[in-house]
């Protein structure tokens, strides 16, 4: 029986600063390729919090129309 492969969902590399203020730094990355960037910042010993989330896919755009 052959399974359906899904390709892998992008993740993003997010930071919050120590006044509760979040930051993207990266996006469109295999979630691996994010982890490491994460583990990367928080090696180098700042108090902020690194993590890694996956995106959720863009909403299309509506058209405008009458209010």
């Amino acid at each position: 029986m052959h399974r359906e492969e899904r390709p892998a969902a992008p993740h993003r590399v997010m930071r919050q600063d120590d006044n509760g203020n979040r930051f993207l730094l990266a996006r469109g990355l295999g979630r691996a390729e994010a982890e490491a960037l994460a583990a990367e910042f928080e090696a180098r010993g700042h108090k902020q919090l690194y993590w890694v989330e996956p995106e959720e896919p863009e909403e299309p755009e509506r058209p405008a129309g009458p209010a």
